[in-house]
């Protein structure tokens, strides 16, 4: 991955950090890998288990980033959540996959964040 579109990950999973806090998300790991993927953010909001994927653009060029959470991204991040929760031995607990979505202006300067709680159905 080029560094810049590392950084702008990076920066955008930090923003979206402190974006879930002041909504009063409790983070609980960052950047969760498994055999089936990796999860950008687990978080508490309130008894729910929040499974969050961080998505930022620095250009409208391929879509939103709310648009780039394709089908097949989907299956992966409800697989990845499965396996966090079977590891954790929590799969009775209350549970959803969220999306913020992040846009950068082409200068680099926060455009929009926004948070959509339960963005991915869960998957087969």
């Amino acid at each position: 991955m080029p560094d810049a579109r590392r950084a702008l990950g990076q920066r955008g999973e930090d923003l979206a950090v402190r974006h879930l806090q002041q909504l009063g998300y409790q983070i609980v790991e960052r950047n969760y890998r498994c055999s089936r993927g990796e999860m950008d953010i687990i978080a508490r909001d309130g008894e729910r288990l929040a499974f969050v994927e961080v998505r930022a653009r620095s250009s409208a060029a391929f879509g939103t980033p709310e648009e780039s959470v394709t089908p097949r991204k989907q299956a992966r991040l409800a697989a990845v959540a499965r396996s966090y929760l079977q590891q954790m031995g929590s799969e009775d607990v209350d549970w959803g996959i969220d999306v913020v979505a992040i846009e950068f202006t082409p200068r680099g300067d926060l455009q929009r964040i926004a948070l959509i709680r339960n963005a991915v159905m869960e998957m087969p």
